[in-house]
């Protein structure tokens, strides 16, 4: 009676234990996954806010302070890149011509879409009210995010849509390239 006794104890034992084993173990990957995902939807916003709010301090600058708006938003790069862009063929120090912008940073950018010859996010000399009428998440990655923005001059009656590329840098972001279009004249 004894072995029989310890034997279903054995037996319960046993049991109990396959239970525990049995668990499904997607729920804490599942409650990982929404925690990783409402990090990044966080992240996401707080890059967008960012980017909505510099480009309208860029715009509101005064000319002679629009280039220090610049430097402060964009990296490093970035800026060397897009000053060379608006400076190509100009009778300047400095001053590339096409091609030798191209060889210069077809390495590190898309030279077809820097917007040669054009100021930074738009295409046009002058405006009067810049404002984002459209800024769409197109793609992000672990640090970094493209978005799809039409920038408009009502005043003016154009639109510019541009495609930006930002980066989490630190506790904030940078604007690390800006893939210009042919504005659109309504």
């Amino acid at each position: 009676m004894k072995r029989t006794i310890i034997a279903s104890l054995f037996l319960i034992i046993a049991c109990k234990e396959e239970k525990k084993e049995v668990q499904p173990v997607a729920e804490p990957q599942q409650a990982e996954e929404t925690v990783v995902s409402d990090k990044k939807s966080s992240e996401t916003e707080e890059a967008k806010k960012w980017l909505e709010q510099s480009i309208e301090d860029y715009f509101k600058a005064d000319l002679v302070n629009q280039e220090k708006e610049m430097q402060k938003m964009t990296t490093k790069d970035y800026f060397d890149y897009k000053t060379d862009a608006t400076n190509v063929d100009m009778d300047g120090d400095g001053s590339l011509t096409l091609k030798e912008f191209q060889d210069k940073w077809k390495t590190k950018f898309d030279v077809q879409k820097a917007g040669v010859g054009y100021g930074f996010l738009i295409t046009g000399q002058d405006w009067e009210d810049i404002k984002i009428s459209s800024c769409k998440l197109l793609a992000e990655g672990q640090h970094d995010f493209l978005f799809n923005i039409v920038l408009s001059d009502k005043k003016l009656n154009a639109e510019y849509p541009i495609t930006v590329s930002v980066i989490k840098d630190h506790n904030s972001f940078l604007i690390a390239d800006v893939w210009q279009k042919e504005p659109k004249l309504n």
